[in-house]
């Protein structure tokens, strides 16, 4: 499944979908799931240390906090980018009223 998705994320990358920051986030993504994937010892070891019974549900919390993380940062970039556009708005509105009033003098 990994690698599935490691080839979507080249795939995307290739054609100018996925901006470069956040193909190279998505390939260390990629291949730090499948190297814990790859080394059961590794995912022990780190299951071990950090009281998880389960080793490969340390996998899925991994993910899941990632996601966490992920989704934070982009409703952070869209709150920024709502917070520009209304700006933007007010701004076109101002410029507009003073176009009209221009051309109103002019036509007097």
């Amino acid at each position: 499944m990994v690698v599935l998705f490691l080839c979507a994320v080249l795939e995307f990358a290739r054609r100018g979908i996925l901006e470069i920051k956040y193909t190279i986030l998505w390939l260390i993504t990629c291949v730090v799931m499948m190297v814990l994937s790859l080394q059961t010892t590794w995912i022990e070891w780190l299951s071990n240390v950090t009281g998880v019974h389960y080793a490969p549900s340390l996998l899925f919390l991994v993910a899941f906090l990632f996601s966490l993380v992920l989704i934070f940062d982009l409703t952070r970039r869209i709150s920024n980018i709502n917070h520009k556009v209304v700006s933007l708005s007010q701004e076109h509105a101002i410029l507009l009223e003073k176009v009209e009033k221009l051309t109103k003098e002019e036509g007097n």
